[in-house]
């Protein structure tokens, strides 16, 4: 059996309502750790002729995942806000001590995203989840580090942000995450703050309906679509003991889609 070093380890898993993140919040649990689920409370109506692609889950899908896990706590904040950051870490500590691990696996994506609809706005709501807000989280976990006891960051970003046509924003997005990722990585190096990201393929969180899984399936080299938990498990390991000399990589996680 390998020892993941994970047991009463205090996890901080953005989006973990539901899909991903509600399966990286299940995977540490499994582990020993206490884990605090981060969800948005509620989201604001999307712009006229805009349409938010993700959903805000409601407070009891919420809380059944939390009572189903052990030591697990429900905490809600607009990671679109400046100041989340710091009080979101501050809700964490009070209810189960420092945060040990940070995943960065909330997003906002929405449609049209395609370069002849880009509008400083529709932007500037991709950058603040999905990149400015990782970046903030990340430097208030380092400002509060045990230097005894360095924590560590995984970022969740897609095997598409090389390039993702028709989603300019959510795409350009994440580049900028992974970009993030390195560069936090070589800077927090020096106190022992490890920095990686998890870059999923086409997983099935109830998004593709089964004319487009089997459309997707023809395009993933191991012939399958994506699992929530096999994300999960990648973000596990990368949190691990195991991966104790590891930062600064993104990790594929996509049946060999898009290499």
């Amino acid at each position: 059996m390998i020892d993941t070093g994970l047991v009463d380890r205090t996890v901080l898993v953005t989006g973990a309502g539901r899909g991903i993140g509600a399966a990286i919040a299940r995977a540490f649990a499994a582990q020993g750790a206490r884990v605090a689920a981060h969800y948005l409370p509620a989201a604001a109506p999307a712009p006229d002729g805009v349409r938010w692609e993700h959903e805000t889950p409601p407070v009891e899908e919420v809380d059944a995942l939390v009572g189903g896990l052990d030591g697990a706590v429900a905490v809600a904040a607009d990671l679109a806000a400046p100041d989340a950051a710091g009080h979101l870490f501050d809700r964490v500590e009070e209810r189960l001590g420092p945060v040990d691990v940070l995943v960065n696996n909330a997003a906002h994506c929405e449609s049209p995203d395609t370069a002849d609809t880009l509008t400083a706005e529709g932007l500037g709501r991709h950058y603040r989840v999905n990149a400015i807000a990782p970046a903030l989280l990340t430097a208030e976990l380092a400002r509060r580090a045990r230097a005894t006891d360095p924590p560590c960051v995984v970022n969740i970003s897609t095997d598409a942000a090389r390039a993702f046509p028709g989603q300019i924003g959510y795409g350009t997005s994440k580049a900028a995450l992974e970009a993030f990722t390195r560069a936090a990585a070589l800077e927090l190096a020096p106190r022992g703050i490890r920095v990686n990201a998890v870059a999923p393929g086409p997983v099935q969180t109830g998004w593709m309906d089964s004319g487009l899984v089997e459309q997707v399936r023809d395009l993933v080299p191991l012939g399958r679509v994506g699992e929530p938990e096999d994300v999960a498990d990648a973000v596990v390991f990368l949190a691990s003991h195991q991966a104790r000399w590891i930062t600064g990589q993104v990790l594929q996680v996509a049946g060999g889609h898009a290499l």
